[in-house]
């Protein structure tokens, strides 16, 4: 079966991104889309945690995340096998009033009194999307674009180009306070304030804000979109670096703090039954526009 190809979300047509939303809407009717929800939440674990961490702050943050992606892009073939997950690009698609947060596709903005979104196919009121599993009693889609009371701007491609010009994929802690590789620089664990203290994929998060915070923000859509984009921009640094690959290739040695919490080269990464060996080639399957 030949590969399919994921676009960028700017150069979907109208038919492309209404077979999107409706797929998404019919995982979450099924009660699906929530289980996915639910599995980042469980695997949203935190270097300070002391335990195995497989999703975040760790070298198989990519990888999990490739398979995470991989995985709700098969549940949404199965509803409609035209769909794929389109990608966002947040250097260039920068502000409240790029495309993808068109009444069509995802919605705009949260208002201002409690941050619910009110428009597209996502709001509330639709009565399509009603948070199930979340990090507040929320039960709405909620956004705060740029955070206005301390506020973030989007990364740049400046941004981007100085994490693709990492040349090792890690290093040691093999955490949220590695000084040097790609995957850090790419998950954005910096120190300081704003800008500063959340770089890249972090940083998207957070000015997206809402829902998009945390644990649960496989609640707003656009994770999936943002996702796709950080897979693409690892695609990226694996051609450009064909000798750099996954490190640790092998566990932290005996007496290393990170002996255990973290998942070497050929290491399952729960809950799937994969190891990081197994996501770094993914040209049999997708490809990117």
């Amino acid at each position: 079966m030949a590969a399919y190809t994921r676009k960028d979300q700017r150069d979907l047509t109208k038919t492309e991104r209404k077979r999107f939303v409706d797929a998404v809407l019919e995982l979450k009717k099924s009660g699906k889309y929530d289980d996915y929800v639910r599995t980042h939440i469980d695997y949203y674990v935190a270097d300070g945690e002391g335990q195995l961490r497989v999703a975040h702050m760790c070298p198989s943050f990519l990888p999990w995340h490739r398979k995470f992606l991989l995985d709700f892009e098969r549940s949404l073939r199965e509803i409609d096998d035209s769909v794929t997950v389109p990608y966002w690009d947040w250097t260039r698609d920068n502000s409240a009033k790029s495309s993808l947060w068109n009444d069509d596709f995802l919605g705009g903005n949260g208002r201002s009194s409690d941050y619910q979104v009110t428009t597209g196919p996502f709001a509330y009121a639709r009565g399509q999307w009603n948070v199930r599993y979340g990090m507040t009693e929320q039960s709405f889609l909620s956004r705060d674009f740029g955070r206005p009371r301390n506020p973030l701007t989007l990364p740049t491609a400046d941004d981007v180009d100085d994490a693709l010009g990492q040349s090792s994929y890690d290093s040691s802690p093999w955490n949220s306070t590695s000084r040097s590789g790609f995957r850090n620089r790419l998950e954005g664990w910096g120190s300081g304030d704003g800008n500063a203290r959340f770089r890249l994929h972090n940083r998207v998060h957070r000015w997206v804000g809402g829902q998009m915070l945390g644990g649960g923000s496989v609640n707003d859509p656009v994770f999936w979109l943002h996702h796709s984009f950080i897979d693409l921009l690892w695609s990226r640094w694996q051609k450009e670096n064909p000798k750099g690959g996954y490190m640790p290739k092998k566990q932290p040695p005996e007496g290393d703090a990170q002996r255990g919490k973290v998942a070497a080269l050929n290491d399952k990464m729960a809950p799937f039954d994969v190891s990081p060996a197994d996501m770094l080639d993914h040209s049999a399957i997708y490809r990117y526009a």
